[in-house]
């Protein structure tokens, strides 16, 4: 079983994203924003970790970024969940070290799909 961190502000998808992994046989930590959401991932090491953009406090770009500047969290899978979708959005998400970016409104198979493939990339 995995650990997904799931770090998003509007309660509904989160709410989704929680019932979705939940279901597939992930453990599931849920927040509600960036600041909580690093505290987290640092504390609790989980093994995916899927971030919105636009949260209060710290955004998920900022997020990632920090991640990716600790030790023992640098090698952790993060998907970036987000509307924001230009090629801008995008790249700027891929640069923060994201392994992945799905935009939102997105697919609950996709969705899945993105995640187990990341998870299975992840060395044990």
């Amino acid at each position: 079983m995995s650990t997904v961190l799931v770090a998003e502000d509007d309660l509904a998808i989160r709410e989704l994203l929680t019932f979705l992994l939940d279901t597939s046989g992930h453990q599931v930590i849920a927040c509600a924003d960036g600041g909580t959401a690093l505290d987290t991932a640092r504390r609790e090491h989980p093994d995916l970790a899927i971030l919105d953009v636009s949260m209060p406090g710290i955004n998920g770009i900022e997020v990632c970024r920090a991640l990716r500047e600790t030790a023992d969290t640098e090698l952790m899978p993060v998907l970036i969940l987000t509307s924001h979708g230009q090629w801008l959005d995008v790249s700027t998400g891929f640069d923060a070290g994201a392994d992945d970016y799905l935009v939102k409104p997105f697919e609950p198979s996709v969705l899945m799909e993105r995640i187990e493939t990341l998870l299975s990339d992840t060395p044990d």
